[in-house]
């Protein structure tokens, strides 16, 4: 028996924007705003106009992304209560750096150390710092958020994504474009300050801007739970 697929979310709008359990993703407008200048001041000594750059030990972050912060405890209607930050990405667009990304999940969580797992792998490492892809149902109780350091009108770059994309569980590559076209797209814009919450498996993709000027985002991941098999959490 062919197993039914999951029907679309239905499309936000201007007087019913997205909402995180059917679409998937909902903006928390002005949520960081005062907290801009620290994480400012937090990743300045870091190299500029990357990709992605991961981000480990950076002083003062913490404070503001973990459970009892400013900006993490904002995280818990979502997640769950004591979520906690497991992992942090900076994304520096730039007209010298104005890369595009196509549409993916993301399926990797990073750790600690090895330990061989059931459902655990396959293993690589990303700047130094050890990943796996977990199973599905671990990655579907996690949040991702993108907190936002400068504006992203839509001619830059705002992320993509294929609204309700995340309860079709782990989507073949061969997949995605089938899935997207059925779940639709949305621009998510936003403003310096505005945080974008995500549930992290939402299929997700990065154009080029059209209008190349600074981009920054710090992306997230929080979780509210411990890793199985004496795994743990790499952490921020």
């Amino acid at each position: 028996m062919r197993t039914a697929l999951p029907s679309p979310a239905e499309p936000a709008t201007a007087r019913d924007p997205m909402r995180f359990a059917p679409h998937g993703a909902m903006r928390l407008d002005a949520a960081a705003a005062a907290g801009l200048s620290d994480i400012e001041t937090a990743i300045s000594p870091l190299s500029a106009y990357r990709p992605g750059l991961r981000l480990k030990g950076v002083a003062g972050l913490d404070r503001l992304l973990g459970p009892h912060g400013a900006i993490g405890s904002s995280v818990a209607p979502f997640a769950g209560e004591g979520a906690r930050p497991v992992r942090a990405i900076l994304f520096d667009k730039s007209p010298a750096a104005n890369w595009s990304l196509a549409w993916h999940q993301d399926r990797t969580i990073c750790v600690r150390e090895r330990r061989e797992a059931p459902g655990f792998g396959p293993w690589t490492v990303k700047a130094g710092l050890l990943h796996v892809a977990p199973p599905f149902d671990l990655l579907a109780r996690m949040v991702t958020i993108r907190i936002h350091l400068d504006d992203v009108p839509a001619d830059n770059a705002p992320l993509l994504i294929a609204p309700g994309s995340h309860h079709f569980g782990l989507v073949r590559e061969d997949a995605i474009d089938a899935v997207v076209e059925r779940c639709g797209v949305h621009a998510c814009e936003a403003r310096a300050g505005d945080i974008w919450v995500y549930a992290t498996p939402i299929l997700h993709a990065s154009e080029a801007a059209a209008v190349p000027r600074r981009r920054r985002v710090l992306q997230i991941d929080y979780a509210a739970f411990d890793l199985p098999g004496g795994l743990l959490w790499s952490g921020i």
